[in-house]
């Protein structure tokens, strides 16, 4: 306090003031100014009646101990506070840290969680899917089969019909008639033990479809969850696309409030451990159901060959006379029928042939092509090109020589044809002068379906 004066405020009665309308007035100053310390200097009488109220040196010291004091306890406790702060803060950093680390470990487990049950879910669908396809051929197999029986159907009730035309002394009960009868029987019962197989598969197809979609349903929430959780999962601190939530964790509260009493997950678990049975449940009766159906389709088949085969040993009983030339005819068809096979796979190996060679064909021109778009001295016969003019020329007689080969097959295919039905009109000329055993019913029993056909391929 070099050149400064304390000075306390004057008496100021606002009262008077405001009656008179004027400046307010100092009341008595003399007694609101304390003993003056510069009595009796030119000082103080220059500045009587100016300063007033002064501290003296004591209150000054005390004035001063009290702001440096106070300074002192201030600073002391801005440094606690912050002390308290940092500590605080460093407890608050590590517990967020590990709260979040806990989150985030408990969110990998529970991904791992769903990627193990989704993976089950999805080798589960796959089999189902599999099984029901095969189920599903199992069913065409079927239909096929019971289609296939109305031939042999047919072909038995018309060698009947057939039979009843004959007169005289050959119209008798023999032993062609009652193999006939039988495989009448035989065909009926077939035809009713197919059918209710078809029946059974068809509710198991729907079965599996049905347990399949819950699976996929199932797997469809779990994968859109491992979504959910993954998004989560990558969430951090640094992190551009996180918002405050505030009400989430209160409306999660009340959602989960009616499953406090349940153990935590097991709900969630027992959901897809059941889908799960449900679905291996009806995969295995799926696979006992193409059991049965495969063993159904072999035994049938074979029943109506076995049927069929005694039929045509009671027909050939009847028939112990053959001509000559018809024998050698039906020898010559069905070397014929065996050539056309031949003839028409040589033809289709022909033609993929001359497919396969478009490819190369295509790749050499191609590269012919590209390569004359080289600039300047690039454009040189060089080896590459050689080789490619090469390949190119001898794809090209390749492909002549291949479809040339093909032309003399198809032609050759078309004599053979030719031949096939020339020889089954002399053969259709011969067999009119035969007996009706042969004439009618065994030529009808030739179309009798194959194991192959009456098992449903």
């Amino acid at each position: 306090m070099s050149s400064q004066i304390l000075v306390s405020r004057p008496y100021f009665d606002t009262r008077v003031a405001a009656q008179n309308g004027s400046q307010p007035l100092v009341t008595n100053p003399e007694t609101a100014v304390k003993e003056n310390v510069y009595a009796g200097t030119s000082a103080g009488l220059a500045t009587a009646g100016y300063r007033s109220a002064k501290y003296t040196p004591e209150e000054w010291l005390a004035n001063n101990s009290a702001l440096l004091n106070r300074s002192v306890a201030d600073r002391d406790h801005a440094e606690r506070i912050c002390t308290e702060s940092k500590a605080l803060k460093a407890e608050t950093d590590a517990g967020t840290l590990r709260t979040q680390t806990v989150g985030t470990k408990h969110l990998g487990s529970r991904l791992q969680d769903i990627h193990s049950w989704r993976s089950e879910l999805e080798q589960l669908i796959e089999r189902l899917i599999a099984e029901t396809d095969l189920l599903t051929a199992s069913r065409r197999r079927l239909e096929k089969a019971l289609d296939a029986t109305e031939i042999p159907f047919a072909i038995a009730t018309d060698n009947l019909t057939c039979r009843e035309r004959r007169f005289g002394p050959d119209l008798v009960e023999d032993q062609v008639e009652e193999e006939l009868l039988k495989e009448v029987e035989l065909i009926r019962s077939i035809q009713a033990l197919l059918k209710k197989t078809l029946d059974q598969t068809v509710n198991q197809i729907r079965l599996n479809r049905e347990v399949k979609q819950t699976l996929e349903l199932d797997w469809s929430d779990k994968q859109h969850a491992y979504s959910l959780d993954d998004q989560c999962g990558r969430f951090n601190n640094r992190s551009t696309d996180t918002q405050r939530h505030p009400s989430s964790a209160v409306l999660q509260e009340q959602f989960y409030q009616e499953q406090i009493s349940t153990p935590l997950g097991e709900v969630w678990r027992k959901f897809t451990r059941d889908n799960l049975r449900l679905a291996e449940r009806e995969e295995v009766a799926s696979q006992a159901l193409r059991r049965l159906i495969e063993r159904v389709l072999q035994e049938t088949s074979e029943d109506l060959r076995a049927q069929c085969a005694a039929v045509d040993q009671a027909f050939n009983q009847r028939c112990m006379e053959l001509s000559q030339a018809k024998t050698q005819l039906e020898l010559h068809l069905a070397q014929i029928l065996e050539q056309i096979g031949a003839q028409e796979r040589n033809i289709s190996y022909l033609q993929q042939a001359v497919y396969d060679k478009e490819a190369p064909l295509r790749v050499a021109q191609s590269r012919l092509h590209y390569r004359t778009f080289r600039p300047n001295m690039e454009q040189c016969r060089d080896q590459p090109q050689l080789s490619l003019l090469g390949e190119v020329s001898e794809l090209n007689s390749t492909v002549s020589a291949l479809q040339q080969q093909l032309y003399e097959a198809r032609k050759s295919l078309s004599d053979l044809e030719e031949s096939r039905l020339s020889l089954e009109k002399d053969i259709s000329c011969k067999t009119n002068s035969l007996l009706i055993d042969r004439e009618k019913c065994m030529r009808h029993r030739t179309r009798y379906p194959s194991v192959t056909v009456l098992s449903g391929y």
